[in-house]
């Protein structure tokens, strides 16, 4: 792809790059990657969503066919090529994305036979960081190298936290496996956010984790609150983020009100 096309909406000093992280499964982690990506972009900035989870959710949710592809995530990180080889503009105006397909799933055992391993994401993505405002990294659902290779790239982490029992479980590991990471590679990785999701207010009970979050997390804990919501379990199969699907939707507000929060925090 020529990266001279992309337009970059705001003068920051640095791309923000955000790895997308929660090791628990089903708890919005895709959802918020390309809901996010789509009301940032709305605001003027250019994304990438970088995919490195093998189910590939978050490239089939921005309407990229996986079956199209000529390169992908696996083929660049396993290879010499370019990283800008395997990035696809989407239907969504500034959003890219480096596709995931199924190939990925070896890529844990491949990336131990590397030299500096974990560093393979971000030497690949260095160049493209001229290119463009923000960066966001779709973790696969585990701490293995993968999401290793996330945070070592990242400046921050989002954190997604569903609203329903067992919440907080695993927070501690995600926390050690960050405070490492700070230690041996990344000094500047830091918490961007805790965003809450699957959020019904008519429960006691996730009003009472959202209480716990912001308890265990303090300010950290985004004050936007993404609702449970059938039009944004329905916009994926139809290849499109929230803020197209349904625009007027509760889950559109949500994320547009997120993406001013994550444009405020710098």
């Amino acid at each position: 792809m020529d990266l001279s096309t992309v337009t970059r909406g705001f003068p920051k000093e640095k791309t923000k790059v955000l790895a997308v992280i929660n090791q628990k499964g089903g708890v919005g982690k895709s959802t918020t990657v390309v809901n996010l990506a789509a009301a940032l972009a709305e605001l003027g900035a250019a994304v990438l969503v970088v995919d490195i989870d093998p189910q590939g959710n978050a490239t089939s949710g921005l309407g990229v066919d996986k079956n199209s592809l000529d390169n992908d995530v696996y083929s660049t990180l396993m290879t010499r090529k370019a990283f800008k080889s395997c990035i696809v503009p989407t239907e969504t105006n500034n959003v890219y994305i480096a596709p995931a397909t199924l190939q990925l799933a070896g890529a844990e055992i491949e990336l131990t036979k590397k030299k500096k391993r974990e560093t393979v994401l971000k030497r690949k993505l260095k160049t493209l960081l001229p290119s463009f405002d923000y960066i966001l990294i779709d973790c696969p659902p585990s701490l293995g190298l993968l999401t290793l290779n996330a945070l070592v790239a990242s400046t921050a982490e989002v954190v997604p936290l569903q609203c329903e029992y067992y919440a907080l479980e695993g927070v501690a590991k995600l926390l050690e496996t960050t405070k490492l990471v700070q230690r041996t590679e990344n000094p500047e990785l830091s918490i961007e956010g805790v965003v809450l999701t699957m959020y019904d207010r008519r429960t006691s009970l996730s009003r009472a984790v959202a209480a716990d979050a912001k308890d265990f997390f303090g300010d950290k804990v985004f004050s936007t609150l993404i609702p449970r919501q059938i039009k944004m379990a329905e916009a994926p199969s139809h290849g499109e983020p929230i803020t197209t699907y349904a625009p007027f939707s509760k889950g559109a507000r949500a994320y547009k009100k997120l993406a001013r929060e994550v444009l405020n925090r710098g």
